[in-house]
C-alpha cells in the first residue's frame, strides 16, 4: 500500500516575533511534539540571512514529517550549522541544505 500524505505551504515575515506564529502553525498540522521546536529552529536560521520572507513548508508522507524554511539568500555555515543545528540534530531523524542553499530542512519520523 502506498503512503499518503499531505502538504502545506506559508510565508512568514522574516522577523523574530513571527517565530510564534510559525510554531502555532505548525502545531495545528503535525502531530509530533518536537516539529514546533525544530520549525522555530530552521525559521530562525533562516531569518539570520536577512531575508525578507521565509517561505515554510510541511510534508507529511506515512510516519515521516519533512519541515522546510526557505528564504531568498543563500546560507553561509554559519547560518545552517548555528547554536539551532544541535537543537535541530538532536530531535530530528535527518536534516540538511535545500537543493539552493537558500533553505534548511529536517525530517521528523514517529516511532511506533
Amino acid at each position: 500500500m502506498p503512503e499518503t500524505g499531505h502538504s502545506w505551504t506559508r510565508q512568514f515575515e522574516a522577523h523574530p516575533g513571527t517565530a510564534r506564529l510559525v510554531r502555532c502553525w505548525v502545531t495545528l498540522r503535525l502531530r509530533d511534539l518536537d516539529a514546533s521546536q525544530v520549525a522555530n529552529e530552521l525559521f530562525i536560521a533562516v531569518i539570520a540571512t536577512g531575508t525578507r520572507t521565509v517561505e515554510m513548508t510541511l510534508s507529511t508522507a506515512g510516519t515521516r514529517s519533512r519541515i522546510t524554511a526557505a528564504g531568498s539568500r543563500v546560507l553561509s555555515l554559519r547560518h545552517s550549522h548555528g547554536p539551532g543545528f544541535t537543537i535541530v540534530s538532536g530531535l530530528a531523524s535527518t536534516s540538511g541544505t535545500t537543493a539552493d542553499g537558500r533553505g534548511v530542512w529536517a525530517q521528523l519520523t514517529k516511532k511506533d
